[in-house]
This record gives structure tokens, sequence and C-alpha cells, in this order.
């Protein structure tokens, strides 16, 4: 299954060659991974997950410019793979235009005292399970 997320395309992020400027995308998978892990859970009065985890890697592939602004792109997301103490979410950067990007980032969860990596818990597997494919 995957998460329909959103990220909001303003006006601002076109550059000086009339398009989206490349480090934008990750700011659109970032705004779409806190409304998966958290946002839309807490609308949902659910508990958050994966609050305390730091990307380690992330990747895009440019497929096809955006040349306007002012509109929500779609960003769908899921799960990728599933480690020990990390995993991976791969996303698809939409609009009625059709397919802008491919991405994908690695996420490493931490604790939050020591500063290192911890595994996951069981918990947060099985949120990640749901949303694996």
């Amino acid at each position: 299954m995957r998460y329909n997320g959103k990220a909001h395309v303003r006006w601002d992020d076109i550059d000086a060659f009339g398009h989206i400027n490349n480090a934008k995308y990750l700011t659109y998978i970032q705004e779409a991974r806190f409304d998966f892990t958290w946002l839309s859970r807490i609308r949902a009065g659910q508990k958050s997950y994966l609050t305390d985890m730091v990307v380690a890697r992330a990747e895009v592939d440019y497929i096809e410019p955006i040349y306007e602004a002012g509109f929500d792109a779609q960003v769908d997301i899921w799960v990728s793979r599933i480690g020990n103490s990390s995993f991976d979410l791969s996303y698809e950067i939409k609009s009625d235009k059709g397919l802008h990007a491919r991405a994908k980032t690695v996420q490493v969860a931490v604790d939050m005292v020591t500063k290192k990596s911890r595994p996951l818990t069981d918990e947060e597997r099985e949120f990640l399970t749901q949303y694996s494919e």
C-alpha cells in the first residue's frame, strides 16, 4: 500500500531556468514524509511514528520539470526496505502533468539520549510493513 501525500509547490521554488529548483524536490518529500509519519496520524487521533529518525541518504531522479507553481503536488510514499535500524522510503512526485521525479531516502532510527542508531521497535516495523511494496 502507498501513502498518498501532498506537498505545496510554491512560486518562489522556481529558479532562474524557469522551473522548480532541484533542491526543492527534497523539501517536497520531506514535507510528505512528515505528514506520513506524524501529521496525518495525529489528525486521525493515532500515535505518530518514527519521529526520532534521521535521513542518512537521499537520491532523486528528475523525470519531467515542473514549470508552474501554486498547487499541491501528489507525493506517493512506500517502504521499499526494512532493516534492523534503518529503512528505505521510495517516492513519486506527480501532478496533473505527469510524473516529475522519483526519489529514495534511507532513514535511520536514533536513540535521542545517546544520539546513536537504535533497532526499530516491533511497533515501528508493523507500521512500516503496512506500506511495504
